[in-house]
């Protein structure tokens, strides 16, 4: 299912992000307050549990989140949007996926895995500022669903419908949580209108 968070906060700055004008530190420190940003939506039907609680003065009862939270940034451009998440969940896990495109076959291909043990207790949260072809996303969702990843969910700044339809199609159970549902892909499999290639403008690497 598609979640589109809508806030004027985050609204403003993914209208400044798109502006060829945002420089890379700028570029870097809005993305991460995006990703602040769209941490409540992304978490808000987390499994938890009632505990005591003591204050200064009296016993009453709280909350704590049941699992173990493990965010999980597709490498390169997921690494510009886990910095946010860890802002509001200092506590969480971090787990690493590198995929590369086969030039041959166009498919994204993982070369890189590493993750905590036993993660089938474990809410996840893949992270990639851009949900384009869907490639990527479907790719990282098989390789943890592989290794034991059952309560997943993918989270992003930007997704084309394109996109949704490929990973909905995929895996119709995981959540995907967006800032904003874009109009289509170019025929080069950029987001449209979108943001242009947002690992290189994370990274200061655009020619």
């Amino acid at each position: 299912m598609l979640h589109i968070i809508e806030h004027p906060l985050l609204a403003e700055e993914l209208t400044k992000l798109r502006e060829p004008s945002c420089p890379s530190p700028e570029f870097r420190h809005r993305v991460r307050r995006i990703a602040s940003l769209m941490v409540p939506a992304v978490t808000a039907n987390f499994h938890s549990t009632v505990v005591p609680c003591t204050t200064p003065l009296e016993i009453t009862s709280g909350t704590h989140v049941t699992r173990r939270i493990i965010l999980v940034p597709i490498l390169r451009a997921g690494l510009g949007f886990l910095d946010g998440f860890l802002d509001l969940i200092p506590q969480a896990s971090v787990a690493h996926i590198g995929l590369a495109r086969n030039e041959q076959t166009l498919v994204a291909e993982p070369y890189y895995l590493k993750h905590p043990p036993k993660l089938s207790e474990d809410e996840i949260i893949i992270l990639d500022p851009m949900l384009a072809t869907g490639g990527s996303a479907i790719e990282a969702v098989r390789s943890l669903r592989e290794v034991g990843a059952c309560h997943l969910r993918f989270a992003c700044l930007v997704a084309s419908p394109e996109g949704v339809a490929a990973l909905e199609s995929a895996y119709p159970e995981i959540d995907i949580y967006a800032g904003s549902l874009d109009r289509g892909l170019s025929d080069q499999g950029y987001i449209l209108p979108g943001l242009g290639d947002a690992g290189d403008r994370l990274f200061g690497t655009c020619a």
